[in-house]
């Protein structure tokens, strides 16, 4: 018999970004799980091919955050997933103020946005919930060339530590992911080019790109009753990357 508190049937959860990559992979196995989905994405395409891939395991899916609430009745657990990477060569010395800004505005600005929404539904409701928000490894190590980048995953980290002890008293966890090398769109130029998988691949102990797949079992815990009591951690899942 399957572990009860891992059974999510009659919970919603919310997936910012769910459409591909990382996002549809804690979607999908939270509706394996017993979860009805909402996701969004700005791709139409690709927001149809993840809603077909998750309405397999039975569960109500819907494709757009704001209808949300209307559509599926309440949210219990967001995951503030949608991000971007940097552009260019990232140098300190030829970034423009409008790169910095709009990394931080998508990848720090559009959590700060999506767990407000989400934690007064949340508060008003009175019945908990989880907040769980997508950072990176770069919020913990040094990435040269990604000032903004690994800034704008601190700073989530650090509002996630802060979220924990302000929604504490409404029953809401906040917790954070920090993923390594994993292979989606966003990385696909990287993990193609030979130099740059020679230099990697050797790091990861695992010696393999992490998957979409990789993150759904913490997608599960987090957005289960058996993480009702842990709050304001950063789970950092890299295949031993940072630790190597």
């Amino acid at each position: 018999m399957a572990y009860k508190g891992f059974d999510l049937t009659g919970k919603v959860a919310l997936v910012t970004g769910g459409n591909g990559g990382i996002g549809l992979g804690m979607a999908d196995a939270m509706a394996e799980a017993g979860a009805d989905i909402c996701i969004w994405g700005t791709r139409k395409e690709k927001n149809d091919a993840a809603v077909a891939q998750l309405k397999k395991h039975g569960r109500k899916v819907h494709a757009q955050i704001v209808e949300t609430v209307k559509v599926m009745g309440h949210v219990d657990n967001c995951v503030a997933n949608a991000g971007v990477s940097g552009r260019g060569k990232g140098s300190i010395l030829e970034m423009d103020y409008e790169e910095w800004r709009r990394v931080l505005r998508i990848n720090l600005d559009g959590v700060f946005f999506t767990f407000r929404a989400a934690a007064k539904h949340m508060v008003e409701r009175g019945q908990g919930g989880s907040l769980v928000a997508m950072a990176s490894t770069a919020a913990i190590e040094g990435a040269a060339r990604s000032s903004h980048y690994g800034a704008s995953k601190g700073g989530v980290t650090a509002m996630v530590r802060a979220l924990s002890v302000e929604l504490a008293r409404y029953k809401i966890t906040v917790n954070s992911i920090l993923p390594g090398w994993i292979e989606t769109e966003m990385t696909a130029n990287a993990v193609a080019n030979p130099k740059f998988a020679g230099n990697v691949l050797p790091r990861i102990p695992h010696r393999r790109w992490g998957t979409g797949a990789d993150f759904g079992p913490i997608a599960v815990y987090l957005a289960s009753s058996a993480s009702s009591y842990t709050t304001g951690r950063d789970f950092v899942i890299d295949g031993g990357y940072t630790l190597f």
